[in-house]
């Protein structure tokens, strides 16, 4: 028998197939299997806006951000050109003019 992916809303592994669906009995969430195949090993992050952010997309800053062991701020409006996105808490690494590698939290940026 094939593992089923658990629930993407509830994380619940008690997930059973009817007919073309996977269902969770626990919280009632329906979801197709090809999106539980495609779902499991990637993440999204997401800009300000909601906008999904990928490799290489410039952002730029919604607000000043201050900066760690200087008395500069990145001002709010600065625009980042090709950044990286990594699965942390601070999800886009990238370099900025005048500061050198950064790495910002999606939720202060926008896609440009």
């Amino acid at each position: 028998m094939s593992e089923l992916p658990p629930c993407p809303v509830c994380r619940s592994p008690y997930t059973y197939e009817l007919e073309s669906l996977l269902v969770c009995p626990e919280c009632g969430h329906e979801w197709a299997v090809a999106e539980a195949l495609i779902g499991d090993d990637s993440f999204v992050v997401r800009d300000a806006n909601g906008n999904a952010l990928q490799n290489g997309d410039s952002v730029v800053t919604t607000k000043n951000l201050p900066v760690k062991g200087t008395s500069q701020s990145i001002k709010a409006g600065t625009k980042v050109r090709n950044i990286r996105l990594v699965d942390s808490d601070h999800n886009i690494d990238c370099k900025i003019e005048g500061f050198g590698a950064m790495a910002l939290k999606s939720e202060f940026v926008k896609k440009a």
